[in-house]
């Protein structure tokens, strides 16, 4: 599958993708709210994954720049979608990240029948959290203790969420 955004394109994942994302998921900034992962674990969790879940690679001027995938939760009277990614830190801040997103949520939205998304950024990933609100993606409330980071400390996420009719297009 292939998704074409404003300035990037989502195709899915090939196990050809694994050492590039993994030298992405190496970088410093990227690490930092993602953890460590090596090869196997890059197969494992994001080209392989779980049946739920779709991943593709970001693509930019025919680079692969990060990683996006959605979750879906397919209960009928639970429907709802969930997004994460990652980019490179050298394309982060020039809006890449939104149009990725954007472009997922409108498939998710119009595609896939889904009325609501969420995502759930570290607390203190400012970037990230302005980011997602650009597209209207609205704070629910603060989830204590979320997720352990590489040090062992536990931080607490921002659950975000954006109801179909509010994704700025």
């Amino acid at each position: 599958m292939e998704l074409r955004g404003r300035h990037v394109t989502l195709r899915s994942t090939t196990f050809a993708d694994a050492p590039t994302l993994t030298a992405i998921l190496a970088e410093p900034e990227v690490a930092r709210w993602w953890g460590i992962f090596d090869l196997d674990r890059v197969v494992a969790d994001l080209i392989e994954g779980d049946p739920e879940e779709h991943p593709f690679v970001i693509e930019h001027g025919g680079e692969i720049v990060g990683y996006i995938q959605a979750v879906e939760e397919d209960e009928p009277d639970f429907r709802h979608a969930g997004i994460d990614l990652f980019l490179r830190t050298d394309v982060q801040g020039r809006g890449l990240g939104p149009d990725a997103i954007r472009s997922l949520a409108i498939e998710l939205i119009d595609g896939r029948g889904h009325h609501r998304l969420t995502i759930d950024p570290a607390a203190d990933n400012v970037r990230a959290i302005a980011a997602y609100a650009k597209l209207g993606f609205r704070a629910v409330g603060v989830m204590r203790r979320y997720q352990r980071m590489t040090d062992g400390r536990w931080v607490d996420a921002l659950l975000m969420d954006l109801l179909a009719h509010e994704l700025v297009r």
